[in-house]
């Protein structure tokens, strides 16, 4: 097999930028994609993203989280730096933690059309209090909706230890 082509990378303006201007409020149309080469193949693309910030719509004060994705692709996959700058630009971004990942959830599945993915937010205490909203998508009428139903069901069957916050 042989590596990705230039004309395979059309869209891919991100990557390898070294003038990359940050956006410090919410962009959906920085996030880029590109085709998957393994579509007859089902696999997990997982991205754990520590340094997720937001403002809390109230008080305008910082909220901090660790955010999980997962998916499944089928034939477009985000690119990761375009990501990178998608949630950073989240960071004056005035939601609460709930609407922050279905938010992200929408505009992923809008820009890919995955098989399956998730979105989970760990957030850290404000006022002693962590919230972590986890929120699914799977291509409905498939294998992948019912995948979806079944992880929204148990996906905190068995809690992780926390105690890093």
């Amino acid at each position: 097999m042989t590596g990705r082509q230039k004309e395979d990378l059309q869209g891919i303006n991100l990557l390898g930028n070294q003038n990359v201007q940050y956006d410090f409020s919410y962009n959906p149309g920085v996030l880029e994609s590109f085709e998957n080469k393994h579509p007859y193949r089902d696999y997990f693309v997982k991205f754990n993203c520590p340094e997720f910030t937001s403002l809390c719509p109230i008080t305008s004060q910082p909220d901090f989280a660790t955010i999980y994705i997962s998916y499944i692709p089928e034939i477009n996959m985000v690119e990761s730096k375009s990501l990178k700058l998608y949630l950073f630009s989240f960071r004056n971004h005035g939601d609460f933690h709930e609407d922050c990942m279905n938010i992200i959830l929408n505009d992923l599945i809008k820009l890919m059309d995955p098989r399956y993915i998730e979105v989970w937010g760990k957030f850290t205490p404000r006022g002693g209090i962590s919230i972590d909203p986890y929120t699914n998508y799977g291509k409905p009428g498939t294998k992948y909706e019912e995948m979806a139903n079944h992880r929204m069901m148990n996906h905190d069957m068995y809690p992780e230890t926390i105690n890093n916050r």
